[in-house]
């Protein structure tokens, strides 16, 4: 059932404080050369306009922001007749994008709470925001947003921050804090608890002790989401080069079981009594990636998740009686039917993430032609690479990963005799070694030619 109701708004605070240029950090010199044209242009055709949300906090802490979000009283009509190169998106909030090449600046109206306006805004039958186009004044639009430090504004107009909330206070103190009661923060868009989670291991923050307390208790309701919102979540929580502390974080809040419930279950169980380590070697390297600057996968990081359930799947298979092969694969189409339903990975993404798993027993086959034509295969670098993985946390055999690591690297001429098979032995015995002239040792001498 979804009801149209009017969101409780907290009273505007009574004193909002402004700290003047002087009083923080934040320079023209670092904001984005067409955020600033917007802000100018906005406010040269008569309406108020701010930087807002995360690129404020990111130049409060000295970093760059990837983007620049931009605020305003001007609806987003209006918006439109000030720039050409605007294009409006969004149905639970309408917004306006305007266009400078590969550079995007997002520009919002004012959100609101008007008793007046409340057909316009929907909640379901829990509390979640389903549509949102309610617009308003500035004191209104900050207890829209989600985090203190997420709401502070650059007025463009005299180049001072705007605080309504305290969220100077938390950026200094490094606290992630939410407007308003968490609960209810959380009722109306359960992903505000991944937020949490990105946000604080992104910037160093601890959460705030009722921010906490909140997220144990609504956990579940992440489960309400659509599965391909939380499939385009979880690429930002694990591909931000912060994989590793996100995951144990996300586990701690009991997260992680609902993004990914096979993986949750099958990390309980522990291997011939050693825990399940590859997943955490793979966070951990994808880290190191990130690090170096290098490229990260979504369907190798995938792949890592996922293996231990298909695994775990297959050996059940196995001990029915089905062949290995056959095993796999039904364990595969199992874990990845499951998976979907709960973040809705991509079709590119699950036949990438098949093709890895469908490598892994085929690097046993090391001689004959099957080598050279395993290594012409389009994904057979990420294989290679998931069976080091598999080495390294006692899944696969540390040789066989040596042996295709040296493969790669020989030589036509070495190749071929790191590939010749071994000599059968005659009737249980090794091979007899053949003279000059081929003749076994010890044996007749044959006719010379």
């Amino acid at each position: 059932m979804i009801t149209s109701v009017r969101n409780e708004v907290e009273p505007v605070a009574s004193k909002v404080k402004i700290y003047a240029r002087p009083e923080h950090n934040i320079s023209r010199a670092q904001i984005s050369e067409n955020a600033l044209k917007v802000l100018y242009k906005l406010q040269k055709e008569g309406f108020d306009a701010y930087l807002v949300g995360g690129c404020v906090r990111d130049l409060l802490l000295g970093r760059e922001p990837k983007d620049f979000d931009v605020v305003t009283n001007a609806d987003p009509e209006q918006i439109r007749k000030v720039f050409r190169n605007c294009r409006l998106i969004g149905r639970r909030f309408r917004l306006a994008h305007v266009h400078f090449g590969r550079e995007v600046i997002e520009v919002a109206t004012f959100r609101g709470a008007g008793e007046e306006q409340n057909d316009k805004q929907v909640l379901n039958k829990e509390g979640r925001l389903l549509r949102d186009n309610v617009y308003g004044t500035i004191e209104e639009d900050v207890w829209r947003r989600d985090f203190t430090v997420n709401a502070l504004y650059y007025n463009i107009k005299d180049f001072s921050v705007v605080d309504y909330v305290d969220g100077m206070a938390d950026h200094k103190a490094s606290t992630l804090r939410l407007i308003g009661d968490p609960l209810t923060r959380f009722r109306e868009d359960p992903v505000r608890m991944l937020r949490a989670v990105r946000f604080a291991v992104k910037l160093g923050f601890k959460l705030h002790p009722e921010c906490e307390k909140a997220m144990h208790q609504a956990a579940e309701l992440l489960s309400s989401i659509p599965s391909a919102r939380l499939y385009d979540e979880a690429l930002k929580l694990f591909l931000s080069g912060y994989a590793l502390q996100t995951f144990e974080m996300l586990r701690h809040y009991g997260l992680f079981q609902v993004l990914f419930p096979a993986t949750e279950n099958s990390l309980s169980i522990e291997d011939n009594g050693f825990p399940r380590l590859l997943l955490i070697k793979a966070l951990e390297n994808s880290d190191n990636r990130m690090a170096e600057g290098k490229t990260v996968t979504a369907y190798f990081l995938l792949a890592a998740f996922l293996w231990e359930p298909v695994q775990m799947r297959a050996k059940e298979k196995m001990a029915q009686g089905m062949v290995e092969f056959m095993a796999y694969q039904e364990a595969a189409n199992e874990i990845i039917g499951r998976q979907i339903k709960s973040t809705a990975l991509p079709r590119h993404i699950t036949m990438a993430m098949r093709e890895v798993w469908s490598l892994q027993p085929k690097f046993n086959a090391r001689f004959g032609s099957k080598p050279s034509r395993l290594i012409s295969h389009p994904r057979f670098r990420a294989g290679y690479d998931f069976l080091v993985l598999r080495a390294q946390t006692g899944g696969a055999d540390p040789t066989l990963a040596a042996w295709w690591g040296k493969y790669q690297e020989a030589d036509e001429n070495e190749q071929r005799k790191m590939t010749q098979p071994p000599r059968k032995p005659q009737n249980g015995k090794p091979a007899r070694k053949r003279n000059f002239r081929g003749n076994s040792k010890g044996g007749s001498p044959g006719k010379e030619a």
